[in-house]
């Protein structure tokens, strides 16, 4: 994700913390130097506030360690101001795997819930209201921190019961589909009534927010779910469109090439003249580098425009077989970052594939299955 910076890695998997979690950190600091005017309240808040994205982290991990153990990889998971967002390299397809996988977040909510609970019965029982900006006295302190550990069993138990409501994108949206799944056995059926159902809780979540207790935030909700709802069913059936469809039926065909000792001028050329933005680099008759828009626009500030092609170009890239099923090079597209990937056979270029094309490709489909698809014309 842009804007992102990785600050540490567990289980082999990276965690990012985005930008805008930053000015979270500045707005609650600003806020609470406001309400006590002082600077040592400040301090707390912010340990409160990391505290609970390292719970977001956890639940997040629960998720992605599930998720290993049926084969599926996390790419990452980035801290926002909302947030944790774990990025699968896929969804499952298999019921029974999406429903433990999204269970496994609130799960250890509960079970951290249960942790907490068990330290501060063990300490004098819990203290939801304990004074996080006590002063750093021996009693104060012991009395801060069993107010930091109550607070924090708060909001895993928020975070559990939230998490569990059956809307999209929360974990209870995959869980009310995963079940709709297994007693249908049609999955994207069960996409489109969980998408439902979501969007009957923004609605409520948007008229208690507007009418009854005007608060904006549960307004955000809403439109936060409806958007989710929305995504989800949008990313099923494009999912469902490629399912067993060969990249071949895909690609693009009208390809532009380039020659290792072409000036980067050529490529500019065909930049401005609307072909492509990437390119594959040929040479005898097979695929010898990837020239990316990023690349040349770097080179050309650096090497100018007579500089050939081949001191710019990716040596080292990935490239798709037409016989491989479109979804499956698609995940590898977005996970190598790549914009187009060359579409070979050998090493002879057969077409190029991008995340625009699959895209054209999924909204003629969807338009094929249309109510006026198949009907003559009056």
């Amino acid at each position: 994700m842009r804007w992102s910076w990785r600050i540490g890695r567990i289980a082999g998997i990276g965690i990012y913390m985005h930008a805008t979690f930053l000015l979270l950190l500045v707005w609650v600091g600003l806020v609470e130097y406001r309400a006590s005017g002082t600077v040592a309240s400040v301090a707390p808040a912010l340990v409160f506030i990391l505290a609970v994205f390292g719970v977001v982290v956890l639940h997040e991990l629960g998720h992605a360690l599930t998720a290993r153990r049926f084969g599926i990889a996390t790419r990452d998971i980035t801290l926002l101001p909302i947030g944790g967002v774990a990025r699968l390299e896929r969804m499952p397809r298999e019921p029974r795997q999406e429903l433990l996988i999204a269970l496994a977040g609130p799960a250890v909510n509960v079970a951290l819930a249960a942790l907490l609970y068990v330290v501060l019965a063990a300490t004098g029982g819990a203290s939801p209201s304990a004074d996080l900006t006590a002063p750093p006295g021996a009693a104060d302190g012991v009395a801060q921190a069993r107010g930091l550990l109550s607070r924090l069993l708060s909001v895993n138990l928020w975070l559990a019961g939230f998490n569990l409501i059956p809307a999209f994108p929360m974990d209870g949206g995959r869980v009310l589909r995963a079940v709709l799944a297994m007693r249908s056995g049609d999955y994207d059926r069960a996409t489109a009534q969980a998408a439902r159902v979501g969007r009957l809780f923004a609605l409520l979540f948007g008229v208690v927010g507007l009418f009854v207790v005007r608060n904006p935030f549960l307004v955000f909700i809403a439109l936060f779910v409806w958007l989710g709802a929305a995504g989800e069913a949008a990313a099923v059936q494009s999912s469902s469109t490629l399912a067993g469809v060969p990249v071949g039926r895909v690609m693009m065909t009208d390809v532009r090439t380039l020659a290792p000792a072409d000036p980067l001028e050529r490529a500019v050329r065909y930049v401005l003249d609307g072909f492509q933005q990437d390119f594959p680099v040929v040479e005898n008759g097979q695929v010898v580098g990837v020239l990316t828009r990023a690349q040349l626009l770097r080179a050309l500030s650096e090497r100018g425009a007579s500089a050939p092609v081949a001191s710019a170009m990716h040596r080292e890239f990935q490239a798709a077989s037409p016989d491989e099923p479109v979804d499956e090079v698609l995940t590898r597209l977005q996970t190598c970052g790549c914009h187009t990937m060359p579409v070979v056979r050998g090493r002879v270029l057969l077409g190029l594939l991008s995340t625009e094309n699959v895209g054209e490709f999924v909204m003629v489909q969807a338009a094929l299955r249309g109510p006026r698809a198949g009907k003559a014309p009056a």
